[in-house]
């Protein structure tokens, strides 16, 4: 017959295996992770979705950005246009990339990235919470210490020289 405390150990290690289990570690499965890491490292396709994405076949980043804004053929479609508009007027200088596919702007750092939803189009503002916003414009990720964005929903009015008053500010974050 166990002692107590053998017996108070055996059930801890049955609860913490149990409980291991269920939050997802599982030996077996990291031996297949390590071994499909060590295989990738000896050449094999890797994907990495934080690498700045290439163009794709010979396409600028312009380019991209002009066929999402075409295949959307919505109402998604024309706000992201006007939103790029309008970030090209607040920044002659602003570089377009396309990164994590979606189109991102930038000048001298991130500016923002614009990503499409079922019912918004969002921009996110890479250093927003440093961002004065008199106009009130960032509705959503309010809650981060970095990062603020605007959702546009359609049928809604682009408070336009707010928005260019938020672009030049985070140029001029970027560039101090």
């Amino acid at each position: 017959m166990p002692t107590a405390s053998a017996a108070g150990l055996i059930v801890m290690v049955l609860v913490f295996s149990t409980v291991m289990y269920f939050v997802g570690f599982r030996p077996e499965a990291r031996r297949i992770e390590a071994r499909i890491s060590s295989s990738q490292a000896a050449g094999c396709k890797e994907r990495n979705i934080m690498k700045k994405s290439e163009p794709q076949k010979g396409k600028s980043p312009s380019q991209m950005i002009d066929e999402r804004i075409e295949e959307l053929g919505d109402w998604r479609g024309t706000m992201l246009s006007k939103l790029r508009a309008l970030i090209r007027q607040a920044d002659p200088d602003v570089v377009e990339e396309w990164k994590w596919s979606v189109p991102v702007w930038s000048h001298d750092g991130l500016i923002c990235t614009g990503e499409t939803y079922k019912k918004a189009v969002k921009l996110t503002f890479a250093k927003g919470a440093a961002l004065d916003d008199p106009s009130g414009l960032f509705n959503s990720s309010l809650e981060g210490n970095t990062r603020r964005a605007i959702d546009f929903h359609e049928g809604e009015k682009i408070d336009e020289k707010g928005l260019k008053a938020l672009i030049r500010a985070a140029v001029k974050l970027n560039t101090a």
